[in-house]
């Protein structure tokens, strides 16, 4: 008897998603999801938004509270220079641009005086404040005319607390790409929450910032794949043009 092959099949291991192409006489190729999102990605931009975690200056200028503990991150990966190249380039082919601050009123009483983590040292820090230089956007990274600024960002997830799934489906997105700070914290959180709520993610590497070097390629090469597409600023600005 013979057998039937579906076209795809999907393996996992930790770590990384990977489609196997196989054929009528069982060979297979394996395909990672970047690599596949290098050979095929095109998107709609009416469809797509990016998504701007954290650029406070707390994290990302001279000064911020964090700014020392990203700082080496921050060079290594080019941070702000690709993503400031990466929004500018998304707004102008039509993407909708959503900046995700995260902001606490006078005393941190939106966190428990039980609180632990990082939620702690954020709380006994005193840090993002609202009103004060810390908590607003630094200068590269600062809202255009027509970019959304989300509301009630108090958490790790970009949703848990917020107005972004409503504001992503109010604008009939499907597709969210994803930089910011940090990398392995708030980015990794939104990421997992996105990609479970359904939206094609896409998170750029050269787009995020942690506290270490080595925190943030543990990341690209354990988490990243299993709940986003990895990719980079210059394919998204490829893939929203063409």
């Amino acid at each position: 008897s013979s057998t039937a092959f579906s076209p795809y099949t999907y393996t996992f291991t930790p770590g990384k998603a990977t489609s196997i192409l196989r054929s009528q006489d069982g060979s297979s190729q394996a395909m990672s999801n970047e690599e596949e999102s290098k050979t095929e990605m095109s998107l709609m931009a009416e469809e797509t938004a990016l998504v701007l975690i954290e650029y406070q200056n707390e994290f990302a200028t001279a000064g911020g509270a964090l700014h020392e503990a990203v700082k080496e991150c921050m060079e290594k990966t080019g941070t702000l220079e690709n993503s400031k190249k990466v929004m500018d380039a998304a707004r102008s082919a039509g993407c909708k641009i959503i900046h995700l601050p995260i902001a606490f009123e006078e005393g941190h009483l939106e966190i428990s005086n039980n609180s632990y983590g990082i939620l702690a040292g954020v709380k006994e820090g005193g840090i993002f404040k609202v009103g004060t230089s810390g908590a607003e956007f630094c200068e590269t990274m600062k809202p255009a005319e027509g970019d959304i600024v989300a509301k009630g960002k108090n958490g790790l997830c970009g949703f848990a607390s917020t107005n972004l799934d409503f504001l992503l489906r109010q604008n009939k997105i499907t597709n969210v790409v994803l930089g910011g700070f940090l990398t392995n914290c708030c980015v990794e959180s939104t990421m997992r929450t996105a990609y479970e709520k359904g939206y094609k993610v896409y998170t750029m590497k050269d787009c995020c910032a942690a506290t270490s070097v080595e925190g943030q390629e543990a990341a690209y090469e354990h988490t990243f794949g299993m709940f986003s597409i990895p990719t980079t600023s210059d394919e998204i600005i490829s893939a929203v043009t063409k």
